[in-house]
């Protein structure tokens, strides 16, 4: 098969194992920056135009779109659906995905585990939000925020209310969340390939830090979900609609929680963790599909 991966950096450790992966399965793979992409518009003939050529006859099509391109990233990708592609990712999933409280709103609607969650129109009544989500300590997050940036654990009311009212000045969208002071600093990344948990790890934050992201100096380990832990996980990427997921929860005393789901997950820290080979559960995801 002809299969084009959507990535600006070549080199990356996701991208450089989705080649290696597809070319041990005999398939042409290709790296394409969807930012050098022309989208050309016509009659029954929808195409994209790259680096001087048509791209024509893919098979299928791999988004690795990072959160700042998201705009023109998902319209590529929409495009190669237009083209009649496979892609591991839609380009509506993919929106839904990069909307948190949009996301929120459809795992709570499918009836999934949830850290309660406030949501407001930059709201004077703080104390209220506050109260709302069992007081502190508290979680406050950027709408906008990726791999830990922009979230802030509230640990007393006044610096939740300072906190608040900052982002609010700044007219910053943000949702407040209770603390699941249970899960000690760990969440647990599972990746979920075509309905499927193919590897999962614990992530447990460095010390005197409460986000557990890899990219803020957390390690993993592998871990064995529970039942329920595996089930939570695929029925949130399926609530999104989304084929792979890298899918965020918590151990919770009711529990596990789902933090966030991940459209474009990195695979370093999972196969590492896991010693799994991730990238060949994508192509094979590929070879059923397309």
């Amino acid at each position: 098969m002809n299969i084009k991966i959507l990535s600006r950096n070549p080199n990356l450790y996701s991208t450089q194992r989705l080649v290696e992966a597809a070319k041990k399965r005999k398939h042409e793979v290709e790296i394409i920056d969807p930012l050098k992409c022309d989208i050309v518009i016509e009659k029954r003939k929808p195409n994209i135009y790259y680096k001087g050529k048509y791209l024509e006859h893919v098979d299928a099509v791999i988004p690795r779109i990072g959160a700042s391109v998201t705009f023109y990233g998902t319209a590529v990708v929409r495009q190669f659906e237009m083209m009649n592609a496979f892609t591991t990712t839609g380009s509506e999933a993919l929106l839904r995905s990069r909307d948190k409280l949009r996301s929120l709103q459809l795992l709570s609607k499918a009836k999934i585990g949830l850290p309660k969650t406030v949501f407001t129109n930059y709201s004077r009544d703080v104390e209220g939000v506050i109260n709302q989500v069992g007081g502190t300590p508290l979680v406050i997050k950027l709408l906008e925020g990726t791999q830990g940036l922009g979230v802030v654990l509230a640990e007393t009311k006044n610096a939740a209310r300072s906190v608040i009212e900052a982002f609010n000045g700044l007219q910053a969208r943000v949702i407040v969340q209770e603390f699941i002071k249970e899960a000690k600093g760990a969440d647990i990344r599972a990746f979920v390939v075509d309905g499927h948990v193919v590897g999962a790890m614990k992530r447990q934050g460095k010390e005197g830090e409460f986000r557990s992201n890899l990219h803020r100096g957390g390690s993993a380990e592998i871990i064995e979900l529970s039942d329920e832990e595996e089930v939570a996980a695929v029925r949130a990427a399926k609530a999104m609609g989304l084929g792979v997921a890298g899918v965020d929860l918590l151990q919770s005393s009711r529990g596990p929680l789902i933090l966030e789901v991940n459209s474009s997950p990195g695979l370093e820290g999972i196969e590492k963790a896991t010693n799994k080979d991730i990238a060949k559960s994508i192509i094979r995801f590929i070879e059923k599909n397309a």
